[in-house]
């Protein structure tokens, strides 16, 4: 069995490797975009500018939460109507009450 000691080496061997093998794949990385950015005339205006168009894309899409659709009288929970039904209301369904009953 190992010690701490090799344990804690070995591990820092590791940890230098993966910095290596990051710093490699980085560079990688950066010698295809180059080659593609080349290869069709792009340059990092043009990268910016597609962030700027597809951050336009979504402003004025509301991002908040949606409207509730739902609500239980007895306790007050309520269910926006996306998503799986909530325990309250399947036990209420299963009882005999029409989703209609919930309402709001």
């Amino acid at each position: 069995m190992a010690t701490l000691k090799e344990l804690i080496e070995q591990k820092e061997a590791l940890e230098r490797q993966i910095e290596e093998a990051k710093k490699t794949n980085r560079e990688e990385g950066l010698a295809k975009l180059r080659e593609v950015m080349e290869q069709y005339g792009l340059t990092a205006a043009d990268l910016n500018g597609s962030v700027r168009e597809a951050r336009a894309s979504t402003k004025g899409k509301s991002t908040g939460k949606v409207a509730a659709k739902y609500k239980n009288p007895e306790t007050g929970d309520t269910w926006t109507g996306r998503g799986l039904k909530p325990k309250w209301l399947k036990a209420a369904l299963e009882g005999g009450k029409k989703i209609e009953d919930f309402v709001i």
